[in-house]
């Protein structure tokens, strides 16, 4: 870009700064939106060159949704011009003798109610995940078949179109109509909550790319019809016509609907049932339209899509913090500007290993995609888009952090030393009620606890005194330091970290057991020769050492 130019959109970009909103926009300079901003579209162009040329899809279609809207937003925010058009790589030389309209998307309760209050008559569809075509007939026969295009010119999909079983190639009378549909992978018992689209667009668009399909390909694309616009004015007498015809019915999928309850209820209804198609959501239209001559390729007044919730959405990096586990295992953890996910909002993301981000190399400014697993624990699935400015972390090194590591609150040990507090209260440890996480950080942040059993000389008076504990909720966590210690040997044990030993009996002495040499270690059942090792290593430890000779001097029973 040439200097002064560049200068002059700094200029702009500045005073756009100045009066953006601060919640929605980022706090970018401007030489940084400039290339942020021409990073996304650079990905978002390399997206639809893929598709619209070549059938494959790189994306999920809730992905590039969702990057398209932030491209929006972030051109709004720094006044740059705004998205090109996602369809002009589609255009093909044929055109539609009747547009393709599309549709806006909705994606809440409230904008569906508001657009259902200023309509009446209108029915609801799945909105099947599928690619648009228009079909032709002259006399009966099938003359043609346009890909959507860009909603005015599309591509010729005649020849595929002709293999494929589910188009009609000769109606049962010999009219001339077009019509416009969808064409889908056929799958068998589809409940899109739990399999989601399984990527069946891309895979019929890829196919449609084709000159020569084989018949198991043929079979497995279907037709579904959603518009006849020339044919009859209602929804349903158009179904029955096009079904007497020879075309697939839809009528199981078209049912009616009054309010705002309705439109729920069966998109509910065909996001939690089984279909023979993927769909990402229900369509709504009225039956009084007008004629077709005056349809434009936008999105109409009388028909809107209502979108499922994404599976998986889109969210930026803030920060990226690197938690050690009690075994030394170290995680990064993804801060993120919070995103909704079915109706859950979501703050934060495990990458699950070092290994694994290292690999993918996350940095603050991202876009990550998330989904969740099994409903409920967000899932970091992908990087999909990388922030033009690398900022460099100081990660934690591996070697400083292992089982025998952080039994002290020393600096860059908070983390393991408190995950090792954690263990030691939990159910797997010494059972103790009231106590979690939560009451641990209170007592580390005043400087309580400076070793892993600091808390066995707290009182409830002392507690207290604390910010954070009442009266009431001191005494129940004093109650718990006090049960504690009538845990039997065993409990405390693992209460510390005693590696797993197998099969080996314990008895009830310290003593006896850090007598163990490696070879009577391996010596007992489920024991090899590297867990003999680590057990070996625990009792010899200075810290654990030093820790059982406190617990010694406490009374506990087997030190």
């Amino acid at each position: 870009m040439l200097p002064n130019l560049r200068l002059f959109f700094a200029h702009l970009l500045t005073i756009a700064c100045l009066t953006a909103n601060a919640a929605e926009c980022p706090n970018w300079p401007p030489e940084q939106a400039l290339n942020e901003v021409g990073n996304l579209q650079k990905q978002i162009d390399h997206w639809d060159d893929s598709y619209h040329r070549q059938g494959r899809s790189l994306v999920a279609d809730e992905l590039y949704d969702q990057s398209r809207k932030r491209l929006a937003q972030w051109q709004q925010c720094f006044n740059l011009a705004p998205p090109a058009d996602s369809l002009r790589i589609a255009r093909g030389t044929i055109p539609h003798p009747v547009v393709h309209t599309g549709l806006d998307k909705l994606h809440d309760q409230p904008a569906v109610e508001k657009w259902l209050r200023e309509r009446a008559d209108v029915w609801a569809q799945p909105k099947v995940d599928g690619v648009a075509v228009t079909l032709v007939y002259q006399r009966g026969l099938l003359t043609q078949a346009i890909s959507r295009g860009d909603g005015v010119n599309g591509q010729d999909w005649t020849i595929a179109a002709r293999q494929i079983p589910a188009i009609p190639q000769q109606l049962s009378q010999p009219l001339d109509l077009l019509v416009q549909g969808e064409l889908y992978w056929r799958l068998s018992d589809h409940v899109q909550a739990r399999s989601g689209s399984v990527n069946a667009r891309a895979t019929v668009a890829g196919l449609m790319a084709r000159k020569v399909l084989s018949a198991e390909q043929t079979a497995g694309i279907d037709l579904f019809v959603w518009d006849w616009p020339q044919g009859p004015a209602s929804l349903p007498a158009r179904a029955a016509a096009l079904r007497m015809l020879g075309f697939p019915d839809t009528t199981a999928h078209s049912q009616p609907v009054g309010n705002i309850a309705d439109a729920e209820r069966w998109r509910e209804h065909w996001y939690r049932s089984p279909l023979p198609f993927a769909s990402d959501g229900i369509v709504l239209r009225q039956n009084r339209r007008p004629a077709a001559e005056r349809w434009q390729a936008k999105p109409p007044y009388w028909a809107i899509a209502w979108k499922y919730p994404f599976a998986q959405a889109l969210a930026e990096v803030r920060q990226i913090h690197f938690k050690v586990g009690r075994t030394g295992r170290i995680t990064p953890v993804l801060e993120l500007v919070p995103v909704r996910l079915d109706d859950r909002q979501i703050k934060r993301v495990s990458v699950s290993s070092l290994q694994r981000w290292q690999a993918l190399d996350i940095r603050p400014g991202d876009q990550v995609a998330i989904s969740l697993a099994g409903l409920t624990i967000p899932r970091l699935d992908s990087v999909v888009l990388r922030s033009s400015e690398r900022i460099e972390l100081s990660e934690p090194q591996v070697a400083d952090f292992h089982f025998l590591s952080c039994w002290q609150p020393s600096p860059g040990c908070a983390s393991q030393f408190l995950a090792r507090l954690a263990w030691l209260s939990g159910k797997q440890g010494l059972a103790m009620p009231h106590v979690g996480p939560g009451t641990w950080e209170k007592l580390l942040a005043t400087g309580r606890l400076n070793d892993l059993l600091d808390w066995l000389t707290l009182d409830a008076q002392e507690l207290a005194n604390i910010d954070g504990f009442g009266e009431r909720s001191a005494a129940r966590v004093a109650d718990s330091f006090n049960q504690a210690r009538q845990r039997p040997f065993a409990h405390w044990l693992k209460a510390l970290g005693l590696p797993p030993t197998g099969q080996a009996p314990l008895g009830g002495s310290w003593q006896a057991l850090a007598q163990r040499d490696i070879e009577q270690w391996q010596a007992e059942t489920g024991i090899g020769p590297g867990r003999a090792a680590q057990l070996n290593a625990f009792f010899r430890d200075p810290h654990v050492l030093a820790l059982s000779e406190t617990l010694r001097d406490a009374g506990i029973d087997g030190f």
